[in-house]
């Protein structure tokens, strides 16, 4: 873990001592004195690596400076991560929440520091198939149970707005496509008023992740399972087959996008997409999906409007991400590619 951490950086210092008098005061059984290192990354909300007493924790907090209003919530993080550990999800324990700027500068949170393995490629080099097996088997059984969790009793009832979820987030990333366009893509023009035209009439509000993938877990450190799911920034009331289709993005697309098409699955011991979903319809209790080219189409619109946001940033000069450039480029094919999926339905 120390290993992923690097020396505070300058825009990112507070007052240690300040953190370690809140710690000794709100943190059952803290003790020592503090030492603080940043991990690396480009966490929206920088997240730092605190030991004390023969303890490790990880805190995550606001970035200092002005930002918009529903932006960086750390307490909508730690509600949620709070929430789902009450039921033995794999969440780290949280300790303390912080909403007094005047502690560190911005508001923040404290929970456990969680040791493993952090994968980004979905083919999970340097394993064997079975244990590449066993992990999708628990990812697909993590993302089920966060899919079939109690939100109402869980107290989440006003965590996000129940129904209607695709239609406000393709309203949302319309917006945010239109806000940072710096060329017309043909197939972005098709989608964004063929999506709103097509929305699956089932609805279904659930707690969803919302950047639910490989990446943002992390798996034991020598057994094929979760035993941490990270990064709740985006985590709302909405619907389940938007977190299930982000998730399976990787299998359309080939390495170069850190991807599975041109992979051979059956001797990584991967499971095809259709097995995938399958098996988690059978998890979440759930009927086969109808909708589901529509589902994998949306995931590709939000994308695209991601990466288009970004390309914006890189014309403006405003992008503080050295391939920042390479990510905005997916724009195009990534409309692209969702345009294939459903454009031969009109």
């Amino acid at each position: 873990m120390i290993s992923q951490t690097a020396e505070v950086r300058e825009a990112h210092r507070f007052d240690v001592s300040a953190l370690e008098r809140y710690m000794r005061e709100r943190v059952e059984g803290f003790s020592g004195s503090l030492e603080v290192r940043q991990f690396r990354g480009g966490q929206s909300n920088p997240t730092y690596h605190v030991s004390a007493g023969g303890r490790e924790y990880v805190l995550r907090r606001k970035p200092p400076g002005k930002l918009l209003p529903s932006a960086h919530a750390v307490e909508r993080e730690y509600r949620v991560i709070t929430a789902l550990g009450t039921t033995g999800f794999p969440v780290p324990r949280t300790f303390a929440l912080c909403e007094d700027d005047a502690v560190i500068g911005t508001a923040f949170y404290v929970m456990d520091c969680v040791h493993g393995r952090v994968i980004i490629d979905p083919a999970i080099p340097g394993v064997a198939p079975r244990e590449r097996r066993l992990i999708y088997e628990s990812l697909m059984d993590v993302l089920a149970r966060l899919h079939t969790a109690d939100w109402q009793a869980l107290g989440l009832a006003d965590f996000g707005r129940p129904g209607n979820y695709f239609a406000r987030q393709i309203h949302r990333w319309t917006q945010q496509y239109r806000a940072s366009e710096t060329e017309k893509i043909e197939s972005m023009e098709r989608l964004i008023p063929w999506l709103p035209a097509h929305i699956p009439a089932s609805d279904e509000t659930a707690l969803v992740h919302g950047d639910f993938r490989l990446g943002n877990v992390i798996i034991h450190p020598t057994e094929p399972r979760v035993v941490a799911v990270l990064d709740w920034e985006l985590s709302t009331l909405g619907h389940p087959l938007a977190d299930l289709a982000y998730y399976c993005l990787p299998y359309r697309f080939t390495r170069e996008w850190e991807g599975l098409a041109d992979k051979d699955l059956t001797a990584l011991g991967i499971p095809t997409e259709q097995d995938y979903v399958a098996a988690y319809c059978r998890r979440a209790g759930r009927a086969a999906i109808a909708d589901w080219e529509f589902c994998l189409a949306f995931a590709m619109f939000r994308l695209a409007a991601i990466a288009q946001g970004i390309m914006g940033r890189v014309v403006a000069g405003t992008a503080n991400d050295p391939n920042a450039q390479e990510r905005g480029r997916r724009a195009r094919p990534l409309a692209d590619s969702a345009w294939a999926l459903i454009g031969s339905r009109e």
